[in-house]
């Protein structure tokens, strides 16, 4: 990534800014794993079936949760562009457009799951044991009904970010993980309500942390303010930039995690046991991920603002810190994580053979996270801050199927391997995405795209 020799004082951010942004974001991403992680780790005292049923429903509920998510990038990459240029106004148009986007195709989603539950985990996972599909059954519809609430608190939190003001949705963080653990405590060990319980404490986790945040972004003083939500306006011209960033990068998420959601019904053959081992290698690989996750989402709004400021060149050294810093911080969490998993995965009640794959399963991964993730998945999002959204999309999809369910499917069924298969699968498909994204970031044609 060569870059010009460029100024101190011409720099657009401080390295006091910088902290400020990325270190309540490192906190908040923690506050979010761990939310997933307590649900499991809680619901496991009502059985493995509980615990495998939980995570098929995660597997499915994340494919619309990163759909939310990059409506939520797309309004922010516009949002931190307008501000790069100081117009304040259009970025606070823009960020009202985002919430009502991003809320009406939450309430769609949300109405079609509840209605159609049953005939989507059936055409999803096919036939799985009759316990774990009661408890999948059980804790999708407190979810699904979580979902608006989840969109609208995804929106006002990327707004906040476009700002800098990454605490705000720290201290939110905060709140909605001590609502969940508590609701889990209550509704589960007090109420016995197993994975119906870690539903319900999630729902209201949600509810509390998107009422909190639509008062936030409606306050007076700030760079964007969401004035008059409730007085409903479409402007068609906002609405064509956000679509620009999140179309792509919302069918990129979906195809992606469609993509999961078929390697998971190649997992759920394996049997509860493969299943269950999984959730804790995706629980522990997600807490490994968290700096470049954190970064990913400050790199949004630094590289955006210096893009939206035609300052290309600062948009490549921030690029190239943000990555340096990506690696050295993922070897912090990979290291302690690697020491810890046997711990860790003891906290899950599993069968010994469950725990046996959690453990090497999930060693396997952080070597290989260290190494390759940083250039799959944190890089992306620099080039998905300039508008460069079409050529990662295309990477994204062309490289999930043709290498992770392809491969999944070959190395785990056919050849036997079972779920280490699966690991591999994974593992190749971050080879091949890394090197086109770290080509493409070198080569600098996304300098070439506009969102404003």
């Amino acid at each position: 990534m060569p870059a010009k020799s460029i100024e101190k004082n011409a720099l657009m951010f401080s390295n006091r800014y910088l902290a400020a942004l990325i270190i309540p974001l490192l906190i908040e991403t923690l506050l979010n794993v761990t939310i997933g992680m307590m649900d499991t780790i809680m619901v496991s005292t009502a059985g493995e079936a509980s615990v495998s049923g939980v995570s098929l429903v995660d597997s499915l509920a994340n494919l619309f949760v990163f759909l939310f998510s990059a409506f939520a990038t797309g309004g922010a990459v516009v949002a931190s562009q307008y501000l790069g240029r100081n117009d304040s106004k259009n970025a606070s148009r823009s960020a009202k457009q985002l919430i009502y986007l991003s809320l009406s195709f939450a309430l769609l989603i949300a109405f079609l799951l509840i209605v159609f539950r049953i005939p989507v985990m059936k055409l999803v996972y096919g036939s799985i044991e009759e316990d774990v599909e009661r408890a999948a059954l059980m804790y999708l519809t407190p979810i699904a009904i979580s979902f608006p609430f989840l969109a609208v608190t995804n929106s006002a939190n990327a707004i906040c970010r476009s700002m800098g003001k990454s605490r705000i949705t720290m201290t939110v963080s905060l709140v909605m993980n001590i609502i969940n653990v508590s609701g889990n405590a209550i509704l589960i060990y007090g109420f016995g309500l197993g994975s119906l319980g870690a539903g319900l404490a999630s729902l209201a986790s949600r509810v509390a942390a998107s009422l909190i945040m639509l008062v936030v972004i409606s306050r007076d003083g700030q760079q964007i303010r969401v004035e008059n939500i409730f007085r409903f306006e479409i402007r068609p011209d906002m609405l064509g930039r956000i679509l620009r960033i999140a179309l792509p990068s919302g069918i990129e998420n979906c195809i992606f995690h469609i993509g999961k959601i078929l390697v998971s019904s190649t997992i759920a053959s394996f049997g509860t046991a493969s299943i269950a081992a999984n959730a804790v290698f995706n629980s522990l690989g997600t807490f490994a991920n968290i700096p470049g996750t954190a970064i990913g989402m400050a790199a949004v709004t630094v590289v955006g603002q210096c893009c939206g400021a035609r300052k290309f060149d600062q948009a490549v050294y921030y690029a190239r810190r943000l990555l340096l810093l990506t690696y050295a911080l993922m070897g912090v969490t990979c290291l302690f994580i690697y020491f810890a998993t046997p711990a860790i995965s003891g906290l899950y009640n599993l069968s010994e053979a469950a725990y046996s794959m959690a453990v090497s399963y999930t060693r396997l991964d952080l070597v290989q996270t260290i190494i390759f993730w940083p250039l799959a998945f944190t890089i992306p999002n620099f080039l998905r801050a300039s508008g460069d959204v079409r050529y990662t999309m295309i990477v994204s999809i062309c490289s999930m199927w043709a290498f992770r369910v392809l491969c999944a499917k070959i190395l785990g069924v056919y050849l036997g391997l079972g779920l280490l298969g699966v690991c591999w699968a994974m593992f190749i498909d971050w080879y091949c995405r890394g090197a086109f994204f770290l080509v493409r970031l070198i080569r600098g044609r996304w300098k070439e795209k506009t969102v404003i």
